[in-house]
């Protein structure tokens, strides 16, 4: 699992994990959640901790690339 980015004072964190299924995505984890957003679309499955979504699917959107580049190197 590679943390990408934390939020709210380093209680959620957005990872990659390793050895995940496809297609490519990331997880929002912490305080009892685990949002999945798909690299591609920004569609999500999962309740998200109050008033993080808009915040989390900004900062995703921004560094798209990068995470996708991730997900390949560990999914190729």
């Amino acid at each position: 699992m590679t943390t990408k980015q934390r939020f709210r004072n380093n209680k959620y964190r957005l990872e990659i994990r390793e050895r995940d299924h496809g297609p490519a995505h990331v997880h929002l984890t912490g305080g009892g959640f685990d949002v999945i957003i798909d690299l591609v679309s920004l569609a999500t499955d999962g309740e998200w901790p109050r008033g993080l979504r808009e915040e989390v699917l900004a900062w995703v959107s921004a560094h798209r690339k990068e995470l996708m580049e991730e997900w390949q190197k560990w999914h190729p």
